[in-house]
């Protein structure tokens, strides 16, 4: 399990969107921080707010470092006061529930990551956590349940698989890790009967057209990327399709580097001209990572390969 700064630091890439690029103070202190050097990234940070004390950037990862350093009531002040001067971040309200799980404030952490998806509905990062503050509620319920009944046989079913799913309590584990369950494999297509190879041929193709969308994004090739989104795609949240290609744009453009990894793709073909692909997604930009799972509905449009639906989570 990554650490919970790491984690923080992994769902933070869209915090760079539409905001000044990181001084040269801000990359170094990114850097120490990943190295576990936290003293020396919060001098690094404090440096860069002397000069810019509003820096959203530098208020931001300070919050990152005083997290890691367990001085959660100053970084919940921090990203608390990120919330009031850019309500349009959902990252701020995902990192506060982060902290208010791991000091099991759960109805906190609920009410956090809700204003977070309010702000952006397609943050899948704040679903992922949603999904688990849920089920650490649930847990909670259903071991209340049985102290007041432990013959309920029921709640010591429900109680098993809320654990399974969110792993036993621990300060980091509900919403800053992964869910324990192992993610479902995708259903496997019926094969061809009398044409398999024209079937394998159009499975090949679907996978290089999703590598061929992963590396213009690595290239930070923002015409070739958003060449790969069909017209009828569907945006998240019905956003307007220009709308969401210039914040496309800017998210591309942002960093110094991006590199997006296509791990473990399976493609099942839903149709002659329709396929769904799912994989781990892998984004690592100059300072910032993060793994996820990724499904991709692709249609074939005058011999071309494109996306018309995207899932995170």
């Amino acid at each position: 399990m990554m650490s919970l700064a790491a984690r923080l630091a992994g769902i933070a890439c869209a915090l760079a969107i539409a905001l000044p690029a990181l001084a040269d103070e801000l990359q170094d202190a990114a850097k120490l921080l990943k190295a576990g050097q936290h003293r020396q990234a919060l001098e690094r940070v404090n440096k860069a707010l002397a000069a810019k004390p509003r820096d959203p950037q530098a208020r931001f990862l300070k919050g990152l470092i005083l997290t890691e350093q367990g001085n959660s009531k100053e970084a919940i002040e921090i990203f608390t006061k990120l919330t009031q001067d850019y309500p349009e971040l959902p990252e701020p309200y995902n990192n506060l529930a982060v902290i208010y799980a791991s000091q099991g404030q759960y109805d906190r952490a609920r009410a956090a990551l809700e204003q977070s998806i309010r702000t952006h509905p397609s943050y899948a990062t704040a679903y992922e956590n949603l999904g688990d503050v849920y089920a650490k509620l649930a847990s909670q319920a259903y071991d209340k349940a049985l102290q007041i009944d432990s013959s309920n046989t029921a709640a010591k079913n429900k109680l098993s698989l809320t654990r399974e799913l969110v792993g036993r309590p621990g300060p980091a584990a509900v919403v800053a890790a992964a869910p324990k369950e192992a993610p479902k494999e995708a259903a496997k297509p019926e094969p061809e009967k009398t044409k398999p190879a024209p079937a394998a041929d159009a499975s090949a193709e679907v996978l290089k057209a999703v590598n061929g969308w992963a590396e213009a994004w690595s290239k930070k090739d923002a015409d070739g990327y958003l060449a790969y989104y069909a017209k009828e795609f569907k945006t998240p949240g019905g956003e307007a399709r220009d709308a969401w290609e210039k914040t496309r744009r800017a998210r591309i453009a942002a960093p110094k580097s991006i590199a997006v990894g296509v791990e473990s793709p399976k493609v099942t073909m839903t149709g002659a001209d329709r396929a769904t692909v799912t994989f781990r997604q892998s984004y690592r930009s100059d300072v910032l990572k993060s793994n996820s799972r990724k499904t991709l509905v692709m249609v074939r449009t005058d011999g071309r390969w494109q996306i018309v639906e995207e899932k995170s989570g």
